[in-house]
């Protein structure tokens, strides 16, 4: 994907997938990104993983990107560090934190199987550790790292999706809705319809995966 990465393949099917079988990584979400997004765009990776997603937006953007992969996990975020540091992009920032409705401490849920997995609600078996990691809500994220546009945000936190994007989505103001959202498709684990609620902030899917919805937000607010 244009960038150098360090991958542990034998608990994280995100590494695994784009260690032995990169062409069917995510590619046409990757397509639509590199499609949409401008040179200096913002691009928000919300479960960051390893950084497969921020390091490829930077490989196609430009010097003036600002990129933020945030990312809960200790072990998982030294990962992404490390593979920021192997590529001379100086365009992506780790944030180490979880994203929720509130700020404060929470309890995230590792899958010792699967390491993409791990959630702040349960999901799986949860046979493996619980462990507490700071959180922030999705506009004070924004806020902290100055930003006063997005154009894009992938949101990939295993069913908790609506429980980020609803409180972000009522609070924050139209400078801050991101143009295009790709979204991790939770539909039986989400807690509201996320896809209604979404159209009435603008938001028209237009396309979807095996694994993950794309929208586009118009500029007027549905009614």
């Amino acid at each position: 994907y244009g960038a150098r990465m360090r991958l542990h393949p034998y608990n994280n099917n995100c590494e695994k997938k784009v260690l032995f079988t990169p062409q069917f990584f995510d590619p046409e979400e990757r397509a639509l990104l590199q499609k949409h997004l401008p040179r200096d765009c913002v691009f928000l990776d919300i479960g960051a993983n390893v950084g497969a997603y921020a390091l490829c937006v930077a490989a196609f953007s430009g010097p003036g990107a600002r990129i933020v992969a945030v990312e809960p996990q200790p072990d998982v975020f030294d990962r992404l560090t490390y593979n920021i540091a192997q590529n001379p992009f100086h365009t992506v920032k780790a944030v180490a934190c979880a994203v929720a409705d509130k700020a404060g401490e929470l309890t995230l849920f590792i899958d010792p199987r699967n390491r993409g997995e791990s959630s702040l609600r349960i999901v799986g078996t949860n046979e493996g550790a619980r462990i507490t990691v700071p959180a922030v809500t999705l506009l004070d994220l924004l806020r902290s790292e100055g930003l006063t546009r997005v154009d894009a945000v992938k949101l990939d936190v295993e069913g908790a999706e609506d429980l980020i994007l609803e409180p972000f989505l009522r609070e924050a103001p139209d400078a801050l809705l991101p143009r295009i959202l790709l979204i991790e498709n939770g539909t039986g684990q989400w807690q509201l319809d996320l896809l209604q609620h979404l159209a009435r902030y603008g938001y028209s899917e237009i396309a979807r995966s095996r694994l993950n919805l794309m929208f586009e937000r118009s500029t007027v607010r549905a009614a």
